[in-house]
Order: structure tokens, then C-alpha cells, then sequence
């Protein structure tokens, strides 16, 4: 969706948190990555859109779990494997975040590889990262093999940045 800007922002966060809140009502939970996604484009089209969850039904839990997960996702955003220059949400490394309203968030994510030599600091700074965020009780970082990490798994935007598209 093409980025507005005045009225017509807000009409267009409008119709995007609902379609988050179809998403994540539709799927289930593993829907609730691609309402935060659709969040997040509703807060680009107008960063007021809050008002728009509440005209919607959204509860304030909804809403507090979803700017706490948007403000993870900027905390991982700036963690990079050292060796390569794409922090690793572009990367394909993080596989899911479960955050609960009493402030804990987990964190499964994998490496580019189990000799990764970063696989021992990487994980820690992760979640120290997380756990500086207002209202987050406990940040826990778990490391998975399975399924591999593998190149198909980075973002367009990551293969554009390393040459590889």
C-alpha cells in the first residue's frame, strides 16, 4: 500500500488495523505476526492510528502487546551478526516472539549456522536488547537448529543490500 499523508492517513491506518485485526482473528495465533506487520504500516499511514484500535473494539491489552511488540521488533533490528551487514530480522534468524501481558517476552530464533561465531554472544545481546524495554518483565532468548536457516529466509530488502538479487 502506497504511503498517504494527511485526511486520507488516517482512513487508510483505519482500514489497515482492521485488516490486522481479521488477520490475527482468522489465523490465529500465528496470524499475529502479520497483524503486527499490518500495525505497523497503519502507524506509518498515520501515527495516531491508536484512536482507530479503540473505535474498532481493540482492547487496550490488543493495543499495549502490539506497541510492546513493534518496540521488539526495533530492538532486534539493531542486533547484526558481526560478519555480515543485515541486522537479523532481515536476516531470516528470528522465527517467532510470544509476549504475555505480564511482560515476558521469548524470543526463538536461529543462527546462520551452529559453528556461527557469534552463536555464544548473540543470543545475550538479544536479550538484554529486549529486556530494555519499558514493561518488559523478562526476555528470553531460545535457540532452535530446526528448521535450518537458510538464504530463502532473508528479507528482499537483505538481498538487495548483500548483492545477492
Amino acid at each position: 500500500m502506497q504511503l498517504r499523508t494527511g485526511e486520507g492517513a488516517w482512513a487508510a491506518a483505519l482500514e489497515l488495523v482492521e485488516e490486522g485485526r481479521t488477520i490475527q482473528r482468522d489465523r490465529g495465533e500465528g496470524g499475529a505476526q502479520d497483524a503486527i506487520d499490518v500495525y505497523l504500516r497503519a502507524l506509518e499511514q498515520d501515527p495516531e492510528c491508536t484512536a482507530a484500535l479503540w473505535e474498532l473494539g481493540w482492547s487496550y491489552q490488543v493495543i499495549h502487546e502490539l506497541d510492546k511488540a513493534v518496540q521488539v521488533w526495533d530492538q532486534l533490528k539493531t542486533c547484526y551478526d558481526p560478519e555480515i551487514p543485515v541486522d537479523i530480522y532481515e536476516l531470516g534468524l528470528i522465527y517467532k516472539i510470544e509476549n504475555d501481558p505480564s511482560g515476558s517476552v521469548v524470543i526463538t530464533m536461529t543462527l546462520t549456522s551452529p559453528m556461527c561465531p557469534v552463536a555464544g554472544s548473540l543470543p545475550i545481546e538479544v536479550e538484554n536488547k529486549v529486556a530494555a524495554i519499558d514493561g518488559v518483565t523478562r526476555a528470553k532468548v531460545e535457540l532452535v537448529w530446526d528448521p535450518p536457516w537458510d538464504p530463502d529466509k532473508m528479507t528482499e530488502a537483505s538481498r538487495l543490500a548483500l548483492g545477492m538479487l
